[in-house]
């Protein structure tokens, strides 16, 4: 019998999976996550670039002075988000520092995958250039009646808190325009399972996410 040659591995393609607040994109990853799927979180990365004894850190506290640190050295999020929202200035600042360091630590973390395929999981996939980073989109949509009510009681806060973050992220009608794939989440658990199951045996067939 002859050994047939090793086959090139294909890299990964990526899949980009966003939607609004409340939409249950986490419960949606962690499914994908379950049948083997390498899953780089935005908002982790997010966290990682601005930890203690990254260059990033130092900027900002440089920048914004040491008020934006804790006691222990970590970045003081609260004092931060207070300072930028009241000068878009300063905002403009942060995220020109960030958004590249954000992308470089998710394309290392994305270029580690050994699965088929690999996703990036961020809630601002659309309204920042991380999706240039993806092959292919898939968008977990719930009514707009759902996403406030669910994340009032996740987040134990009000209903003009949660409306002022949805006018601050792309429309529903935005992202369902630009999705290749959308999951109505607005069932069970086990719905949403099954749902993301049977994406998950289109997506194993798909060569460079099309």
């Amino acid at each position: 019998m002859i050994a047939s040659e090793p086959q090139p591995a294909t890299k990964p393609w990526i899949l980009g999976l966003t939607g609004g607040i409340g939409s249950g994109k986490s419960a949606a990853a962690q499914c994908f996550v379950d049948l083997g799927i390498h899953l780089v979180d935005a908002d982790n990365a997010a966290r990682w670039v601005v930890e203690p004894g990254r260059p990033a850190l130092a900027q900002i506290a440089e920048h914004f002075g040491a008020g934006v640190l804790q006691t222990d050295g970590t970045l003081n999020r609260a004092a931060l988000r207070e300072l930028i929202f009241k000068d878009p200035q300063q905002r403009a600042w942060l995220e020109g520092l960030l958004h590249p360091l954000i992308r470089e630590e998710i394309k290392q973390y994305l270029a580690r995958a050994q699965s088929p395929y690999a996703i990036l999981v961020s809630p601002l996939l659309l309204e920042t250039s991380q999706h240039q980073m993806v092959q292919r989109v898939l968008v977990i949509d719930v009514p707009e009646a759902v996403q406030i009510e669910r994340t009032v009681l996740r987040d134990k806060t009000n209903e003009a808190q949660v409306r002022a973050i949805l006018k601050a992220q792309a429309s529903r009608e935005e992202r369902l325009s630009r999705a290749d794939d959308v999951i109505v989440n607005d069932s069970d658990p086990a719905w949403l399972k099954s749902e993301v199951e049977r994406l998950h045996h289109v997506y194993l067939t798909l060569r460079g996410g099309q």
